[in-house]
Order: C-alpha cells, then sequence, then structure tokens
C-alpha cells in the first residue's frame, strides 16, 4: 500500500515509516510546554531529521484525557510558526494533527502535507470538503467519546470488531463524499476510549485491520497502559520501541513516536528478521 504526497509516493510495502512527534502545546501529557518556543522547535526538527524521521505531525491542541478545547487563533498561532521553521530545514511530509478544517487549510496552505483528524471528519462537517478539495491524505481515527470524556468507563463488547465496523462505515462515508480511497490512512486510537485490555488486544490483532484495504498508523508512544503494565519507573521511549516493532511484525504502516531514533532502529531490526 502506499500513499501520494504532493505526487510523491510513500511506500508502506518497503518499510515502516516513522511518524515523529512534535506537540506545540504547553500541556500534551508528555512533552508538554518543551517545545513552543522557535529556538526548540528548530532543535527538535533537527533532531528528528538527523534521527532519520518519515514524517513529522505537528499538534497545537492537546487531545490527552481530560483536555480542554483551545480557540482556532491559539491553535494556529502555534503550528504554523513551527511548519514555517521545518519547511525551512526540509521538503519531508507534514502532517498536521487538528480537528479543525481551517487550522488544516492554513497548515496544508503553509506547507503541510497530512491532515490528521482523530475525530475522523465529525467534529468539523467542512474537514471533509478540505481534503477532498486539496486530495490531501487524510488520518482518521477511533476514539470513543471525546478527550474530554473518552477514558470515562469506556465499553466495547468486541473492541477490534466495533472498531473495525466504524472505519468501513467512515471510510464508506468518505468516499461517498469524493475522498480517494488510497488517501486514507485509519488509526484504531490506542488510549482513546480504551482500557489497558482494550489497547493490548488491538496491538495483538493489528493486522486485522488489513481486511479495510488502508494503511494502519499506531499511536502507542510513552502512552499510560505501558506504566499501568510495567510501574511508574518503566522506560517508556524502550517500551514504545518494543510495541513499534511489534507493530512490524503486525503489518503496521507508520507508527507515530516521540524518540525517533530508537523506534527507527527496533522497526528496521524487526522488518530484517521478519524478511531474512
Amino acid at each position: 500500500m502506499k500513499i501520494s504526497v504532493r505526487g510523491h509516493d510513500l511506500d508502506f510495502a518497503q518499510k515502516v515509516h516513522i511518524m515523529g512527534i512534535l506537540n506545540v502545546t504547553p500541556d500534551s501529557f508528555s512533552d508538554g510546554g518543551q517545545f513552543v518556543s522557535k529556538g526548540a522547535i528548530d532543535r527538535r526538527a533537527g533532531e528528528m531529521l538527523e534521527a532519520g524521521v518519515d514524517i513529522i505531525d505537528i499538534g497545537g491542541e492537546s487531545s490527552r484525557p481530560f483536555a480542554k478545547p483551545v480557540s482556532l487563533a491559539d491553535e494556529l498561532s502555534r503550528v504554523l510558526p513551527a511548519i514555517e521553521i521545518i519547511r525551512r530545514r526540509s521538503a519531508i511530509p507534514i502532517s498536521i494533527d487538528t480537528t479543525k478544517a481551517e487550522v488544516a487549510r492554513q497548515a496544508l496552505d503553509a506547507g503541510a502535507d497530512i491532515i490528521n483528524d482523530i475525530s475522523a471528519c465529525r467534529f468539523d462537517p467542512k474537514m471533509i470538503e478540505l481534503a477532498r478539495l486539496t486530495d490531501a491524505p487524510i488520518i482518521i481515527m477511533h476514539m470513543q467519546g471525546t478527550p474530554g470524556d473518552m477514558q470515562i468507563r469506556p465499553t466495547y463488547k468486541d473492541v477490534i470488531q466495533e472498531t473495525i465496523d466504524f472505519f468501513r462505515q467512515r471510510i464508506d462515508w468518505l468516499c461517498r463524499n469524493g475522498i480517494n480511497r488510497q488517501q486514507i490512512i485509519i488509526d484504531p486510537g490506542i488510549g482513546f476510549g480504551k482500557t489497558v485490555e482494550h489497547n493490548l488486544n488491538i496491538l495483538k490483532n493489528l493486522d486485522k485491520y488489513q481486511v479495510l484495504g488502508c494503511p494502519v498508523l499506531l499511536g502507542h508512544s510513552r502512552k499510560s497502559f505501558i506504566g499501568k503494565l510495567l510501574g511508574n519507573k518503566v522506560d517508556l521511549d524502550n517500551a514504545t520501541a518494543v510495541i513499534s516493532a511489534l507493530c512490524a511484525a503486525k503489518m503496521a504502516a507508520i507508527v507515530r513516536v516521540h524518540a525517533v531514533k530508537a523506534n527507527r532502529q527496533a522497526v528496521e531490526l524487526a522488518q530484517a528478521i521478519l524478511q531474512a
């Protein structure tokens, strides 16, 4: 499977792609406040590029559990300078992590390439129109509820089948509204309205999402379920890399991570073993 980014293909049959996280927010769960100045953003971008990142994902609004929404103006003031800084350094694909169509539109105009919408185009009805008009690749995520309430007793009879059914419905709806199916990426939403057991079930059965015919992205980096399993003193980046290696064996297309180098090495080693 592959997607087209401004005329260039990202071929997921060749390798698992590393998406580096750049949260330009004061309150993200892991790195909030670390990358808000232009100097810090530039240094972080340089580190990720040197480590071999394939895509940089920029977010200006925290989606951690119980996070409060931010205004359009605040989100734009955070993400647009970050995109401009990266674009001065590199032509690397950039994804914009937002549920607001206007943020996505201005981000694409500033040089971003991919829309990453955790609401799967449910929060802003204009997002679907933007994706159709621009033909930008779009990442749609499964989330039970909203960031404000998603971790209040999430419940499923069968988390795998229910998330697959959700994606099937959303993909069909997107395609009926003019979106190219080959530009859709799916994200099962680790930690978004999921218990520890739900997360583990998704990771164990990740290959089952291949039935949908879309590249699969995993956003498991430093998530709280790891600490709940291994204790608060766990090295979250090492644990994340282990999961990324397992994701490579389960046919993931993209892993969205904080520690680019460790995760790149983990998936490259896993793929070398799998291909031997």
